[in-house]
């Protein structure tokens, strides 16, 4: 891959652990600063603090048991891409933010997503994970699509020994592209169904359904710890993505901070979008 692209430069930023609404007012940003050509291509590694559920764009505030989230103190945002819930939570999570004539992130969703799942199969190499890209996923019965991203297969998905480690998405926009995605380091994945309501005629039958989704997820998905046996740090993760970057998509990350202007968009975007009710509450 690196001998087909021409050598370039990007802007790399490890952000401290913030909110939901902060980190996806933060991508926001950075996504306009490039449309208008004030930074460039951008890997931004981060972190979430506290635990924060994200919904897809398109999903249903019904999904989520509001009374159990707050009592677990944990936040709520919806993000500007597509799919379904993930806990953010013991995991390393990258957004990587350009215009679409970068030649890493030009074509089709799935052109520049699979260019970008070489780098990221080359991070879990590093960190000694036989990871692997699935061209073609098993369909999920129709009867298990639930609202959980981690159990829904999709095409291209990077799996390991079949079960889903790297769970990514993307939003393609006239002047620039946003992919984002969470590996999740260590911790209990199965979590995330005691936040999520399931359709059911009564109580027990929902409990019913919630333990189920919590075994489906168990089977489809898995976290670094779980196959090496040892929890690696945020910091190795993040050194391991940003070798793989820089080796096999043939460029040199340059470390930044967020500019004064990217700041102050996210700023606005938190109030306006990504922390009202009107945004994140929508049915």
């Amino acid at each position: 891959m690196a001998e087909m692209l021409k050598k370039t430069t990007w802007r790399l930023l490890q952000t401290p652990a913030a909110s939901g609404a902060w980190n996806m007012a933060v991508d926001e940003a950075i996504l306009g600063a490039i449309g208008q050509g004030k930074a460039l291509p951008t890997l931004r590694l981060f972190a979430w603090e506290p635990p924060c559920l994200s919904l897809g764009y398109a999903q249903s505030i019904a999904d989520v048991d509001l009374g159990a989230l707050q009592q677990r103190g944990w936040g709520l945002v919806r993000r500007p891409t597509g799919g379904r819930a993930i806990l953010h939570t013991d995991e390393l999570t990258y957004s990587v933010i350009g215009s679409p004539e970068e030649p890493r992130l030009s074509g089709g969703v799935l052109e520049s997503y699979q260019r970008l799942a070489s780098a990221l199969l080359e991070a879990l190499r590093l960190l000694g994970i036989p990871a692997v890209s699935q061209a073609q996923a098993p369909a999920a019965p129709a009867n298990q699509k639930g609202p959980v991203c981690f159990e829904v297969p999709s095409n291209y998905e990077i799996t390991l020994n079949g079960k889903k480690l790297i769970g990514s998405a993307q939003a393609r926009r006239k002047d620039g592209v946003l992919q984002h995605g969470s590996l999740p380091l260590y911790g209990d994945l199965k979590r995330i169904t005691e936040v999520l309501n399931f359709k059911a005629e009564n109580q027990e039958a929902q409990e019913k359904l919630r333990q189920e989704a919590a075994e489906r997820l168990e089977r489809r998905a898995t976290t670094i710890e779980q196959y090496l046996g040892q929890r690696i740090t945020w910091q190795q993760a993040a050194q391991a993505f940003i070798q793989a970057f820089e080796q096999t998509l043939n460029m040199e990350l340059v470390p930044e901070e967020l500019s004064e202007y990217e700041t102050a968009c996210a700023e606005e975007l938190v109030a306006s979008k990504y922390g009202h009710p009107a945004w994140t509450g929508r049915a």
